[in-house]
């Protein structure tokens, strides 16, 4: 059986789309084990049908973290049993570029974002000069690669001269159709993903002063866990802000199903979050929830597709307040934009693009096989 190790910086009890990657490969036929970080508030790894590894750092953020954990997923990979990487992100690119070079392993890429472009990374001159010649040192000894969407995957294409081909983040299908919530439900804005920088997440806080019959959801954490929830405090929003903490995949499907609508208000701070194509997005498709998201080039195409959402031109607090109160009393729009996320759940769905993810690997397998046979 060909082994592939998949290599991530991240918690793997949360990452839904490694989780769905490393299942579709496993079932497929090969031998998976997904590596990732243990962090001191970790929770223990879901059983599952791959194999999975977590490295424990010292050091937890940080220029010490990444070379740290970098040092430590290099030795581990130099002793483990594989036949191919799957290198996520620059973040884990050094260590999966030096041991896949050394042990003449094959070498796949998959970019989950614009790396250099985050809000992180994108002002911080030497931070984004350093993350851009990992780039150029270890991606030329990988010839195959797959990313989130379109237009990233013209970018790099372009940028690193190998092609990308794209595996969304979609979720799988569900059996069932989402029943209609019922009339006294009160109206759940969700927020699903980290609590980072660039959110919009302050924005509507702010926005939720003047929204005092809906009530705001945020599930997960990040850098602004304890500011955000401050600021909730400060504003008098406790009874109307429900921090949920980290939520399990599982879990966060029936939180999705109680919403009104899920919310993803990403602001241009750098092109990794003006080409996004977030996870939630399709997540809420697939329950039937219309979305309120920013007027990016990919969620534009997608509504145009399938008219879903609400696009936001930007992210002031009386947009949010507009646009949120618009959709609430116009029934026929809101019942529109449900109605086109049910037939746009039969189609952004995981078992399409598992095909594109298969057929990734498959291709590298069989270039490493006949260059063995040349």
């Amino acid at each position: 059986m060909k082994k592939i190790c998949l290599t991530v910086t991240n918690d793997l009890t949360y990452d839904q789309r490694m989780q769905r990657i490393a299942r579709s490969l496993q079932l497929a036929g090969y031998q998976v084990t997904l590596v990732g970080r243990l962090l001191p508030n970790s929770s223990p790894c879901q059983a599952e049908i791959f194999h999975q590894v977590r490295l424990k750092c010292r050091f937890n953020k940080g220029f010490l973290f990444y070379a740290e954990y970098n040092l430590r997923l290099t030795y581990w990979l130099l002793q483990a049993d594989f036949d191919a990487i799957g290198t996520v992100d620059l973040d884990t690119l050094a260590a999966g570029g030096i041991a896949g070079i050394l042990r003449r392993k094959i070498r796949v890429f998959d970019a989950h974002e614009y790396f250099t472009e985050v809000p992180e990374v994108v002002h911080r001159r030497f931070v984004k000069a350093f993350w851009g010649l990992v780039a150029r040192l270890f991606l030329p000894f990988y010839q195959h690669a797959y990313t989130v969407g379109p237009a990233l995957a013209g970018i790099f294409t372009k940028i690193y001269r190998i092609p990308f081909e794209v595996v969304r983040n979609v979720p799988q299908s569900m059996a069932t159709i989402p029943p209609d919530l019922p009339a006294d439900t009160p109206r759940i804005l969700l927020y699903q993903g980290a609590l980072n920088e660039g959110r919009g997440i302050e924005s509507m806080l702010q926005a939720m002063q003047a929204l005092p019959d809906f009530q705001f959801w945020l599930a997960g954490e990040g850098d602004l866990s304890i500011p955000l929830r401050e600021m909730a405090q400060h504003l008098g929003l406790a009874d109307r802000v429900r921090f949920l903490g980290f939520v399990k995949p599982a879990d966060l499907k029936d939180y999705t199903r109680q919403a009104w609508v899920g919310l993803n208000l990403l602001e241009n701070r750098g092109l990794s979050y003006y080409y996004s194509l977030a996870n939630k997005f399709f997540d809420n498709v697939q329950a039937a929830k219309p979305i309120i998201t920013m007027d990016f080039p990919e969620y534009r195409a997608l509504n145009h597709e399938y008219e879903v959402a609400v696009l936001l031109p930007d992210l002031t607090v009386d947009t949010l307040v507009q646009q949120i109160r618009h959709l609430a009393t116009d029934p026929f729009l809101y019942n529109k934009l449900k109605s086109n996320c049910l037939q746009a759940r039969k189609h952004w769905i995981w078992e399409a693009d598992e095909q594109v993810l298969l057929g990734v690997w498959e291709r590298a397998f069989n270039a490493k096989a006949h260059v063995k046979a040349r």
